[in-house]
């Protein structure tokens, strides 16, 4: 694709008319959306509105008559619709660490006699982190296995695992795991599996229902939109409800929350694994961030996410070997997510000096510069502009300037 095939695609792309929906800084290309999402236009209003009417004018009553008490389920329901899952069977709440924790506890109680978790080295921290918490916390002798490489998978499948958990899309290659074939292998060998949708909830279709996934996790802020910190979701096969008594047994997870009774009765559907009061100032930006998904169709999304990660791939091909740029990325689309990585010295000053011209992509440690590609907002025109500030960049050595190699607390 050249550039000039770039700017046809922009204008036939059906998704284009998605762009002026989101505030987007002028003169920004704005390639980390896989990391935290533009903000939707009516977010603000809504938000405002949340602040100014419910809170504001309706203080306590609009737990009731603005709905404030069941956002978690409503929120939950529109995140079932863009991950294939069942009704009821999805809530909105916490973080993906904490609903980790819930989710996993879970797992292992439904597995007795099994002391294996099975994820990748490549996992995300936050993940392994919760794992080995909750073995240490269990105390029975559980014990987390790490593969090195996808291929290692199968082979760590065997009868003394009690779960599989696994992040969809790596967050610092780009690389897809096949849902159904995976779920599927560890059933085989009555191993229960868990999902991380954090890096391809909103970037593509997801059928946990059709996969028969027992639990997944995710987070709001990305693909979704939902803002900084936006609330977490959890996933819970209906053949699990009821099952376990999730260990944060909070008073929102209660069968009669507003009963007030001094003992714990769980109920027995999906909402149990809520806990403390939801955050509304959050969920209400996450709700109306999430009213748009109805319009898309997630074929063309990704078809197009496919077509911007497949252009940059080419774009940057031609000078990648010259600068020491390595794909670490499959080329294959049935194998990758939403983002492009390579991995390069000097990496964290590249990607600052990127940013310095208005490419905002970010670096993952040790050494990959990383570029999400998010198609309801972003334009095949703005991917050939962002390689060209990067080229320009290594041609020039521009990012070998001291400013650039300072590093922030978040990179």
């Amino acid at each position: 694709m050249t550039r000039i095939n770039a700017a046809h695609s922009d204008q036939t792309d059906p998704l284009r008319h998605f762009r002026e929906r989101f505030d987007l800084p002028d003169g920004v290309v704005y390639l980390d959306g896989n990391s935290l999402g533009a903000l939707p236009k009516t977010v603000k209003a809504r938000v405002a509105r949340t602040i100014s009417d419910e809170w504001g004018e309706q203080l306590i009553r609009s737990w009731n008559t603005a709905g404030w008490v069941h956002l978690p389920q409503k929120v939950g329901g529109k995140i079932a619709r863009l991950i294939g899952a069942q009704e009821g069977t999805v809530v909105s709440a916490d973080s993906t660490s904490i609903n980790l924790f819930k989710v996993l506890s879970a797992a292992l109680s439904l597995n007795p006699g099994r002391t294996g978790i099975v994820s990748e080295r490549e996992n995300f921290p936050t993940d392994l982190y919760i794992a080995q918490g909750v073995a240490k916390q269990i105390g029975q002798g559980h014990q987390l296995a790490l593969a090195e490489k996808p291929a290692d998978i199968p082979a760590m499948l065997t009868d003394d695992v009690a779960v599989l958990m696994l992040t969809h899309v790596n967050y610092r290659t780009g690389y897809r795991h096949d849902m159904t074939a995976i779920t599927k292998a560890a059933h085989d060998r009555g191993i229960l599996v868990i999902w991380d949708l954090a890096h391809s909830a909103g970037a593509m279709a997801i059928d946990l229902a059709g996969a028969d996934a027992d639990f997944a996790i995710g987070c709001g802020y990305k693909y979704l939109n939902g803002g900084p910190g936006a609330p977490a979701f959890l996933y819970v096969n209906p053949r699990h409800h009821g099952g376990f008594r999730q260990p944060l047994s909070g008073w929102f997870g209660h069968r009669a929350p507003f009963a007030f009774e001094p003992s714990y009765a769980p109920s027995g559907g999906i909402e149990h694994y809520l806990c403390g009061t939801p955050s509304v100032l959050g969920m209400v930006a996450m709700d109306e961030a999430l009213t748009l998904w109805d319009e898309v169709d997630m074929d063309a999304l990704r078809a197009k996410s496919v077509a911007l990660c497949d252009f940059f791939i080419q774009e940057v091909e031609g000078f990648a070997d010259e600068f020491g740029l390595t794909l670490v990325t499959p080329r294959n689309p049935e194998q990758r997510g939403s983002q492009v990585s390579y991995s390069c010295e000097n990496g964290y000053a590249i990607m600052q000096a990127l940013i310095a011209r208005g490419v905002i992509g970010d670096f993952r440690a040790p050494d990959i510069i990383r570029f999400g590609f998010t198609p309801l907002y972003l334009s095949f025109a703005e991917v050939a502009e962002a390689v060209a500030i990067l080229r320009e960049i290594l041609t020039t050595r521009a990012w070998d300037a001291p400013e650039y190699k300072v590093r922030g607390a978040v990179t």
